[in-house]
């Protein structure tokens, strides 16, 4: 199963010494993240190149994958000849996971099941999961309980923390444009790169 609830209990998983390792170990490597996200304008779009800079990407990644129906722009699709994509927030979140995915090892039928997973979630959900894999199969957790238990059964080999993931795609938008989604709108203001900019500050010394 590509996508499954964390929740489950495998042998040993009793061990009180086993399960003091596994949550120092969730807690080193960032697992446990628990954080507020913050809600970004639905209609603001970065273009491909941006996205691709967001998200650690290559702009042959970006153009396959929409192509292919993987990861494609929500804000706007590009129509014809010299129209541009733009992907929202969402959308180079998404990407950024399919990377590290891929990175991992997992198999592209694998992280298209995630990312249909994924898409049904609400916005402030994302967050709040944390996706483990063993290589093979992604199993989604939503709460450090689960996280722990698989990493104390053994499954979890590796783990990406959405809220984590959400920080940093944040945090690289602040220094890159975006724009509207209405036809023929150039660049937005400077004061919504400013704005990003002041809430990673905020995070930083909150």
């Amino acid at each position: 199963m590509a996508v499954s609830s964390g929740e489950g209990k495998a042998a040993g998983q009793d061990d009180p010494g086993r399960r003091r390792s596994a949550r120092q170990r969730a807690g080193e490597e960032g697992l446990l993240f628990e954080g507020q996200p913050v809600s970004l304008p639905a209609d603001v779009g970065y273009r491909g190149p941006t996205a691709c800079t967001a998200a650690g990407i290559t702009y042959r990644q970006l153009d396959y994958w929409a192509r292919t129906g993987l990861v494609e722009p929500t804000v706007r699709a590009a129509h014809g000849s010299g129209s541009q994509r733009l992907y929202g927030f969402r959308d180079i979140l998404v990407l950024k996971v399919v990377k590290r995915l891929l990175d991992t090892g997992v198999s592209l039928q694998q992280i298209r099941i995630a990312v249909h997973h994924l898409r049904a979630r609400g916005v402030a959900d994302l967050a709040q999961i944390t996706l483990m894999s063993d290589g093979v199969s992604v199993y989604e957790c939503t709460s450090p309980d689960e996280v722990i238990d698989l990493l104390q059964g053994g499954q979890g080999v590796f783990g990406i923390a959405l809220g984590r993931v959400w920080q940093e795609v944040e945090g690289s938008l602040a220094q890159l444009p975006g724009e509207r989604a209405e036809a023929g709108e150039g660049p937005l203001a400077e004061h919504h790169t400013d704005e990003l900019a002041r809430r990673r500050r905020a995070r930083r010394t909150g």
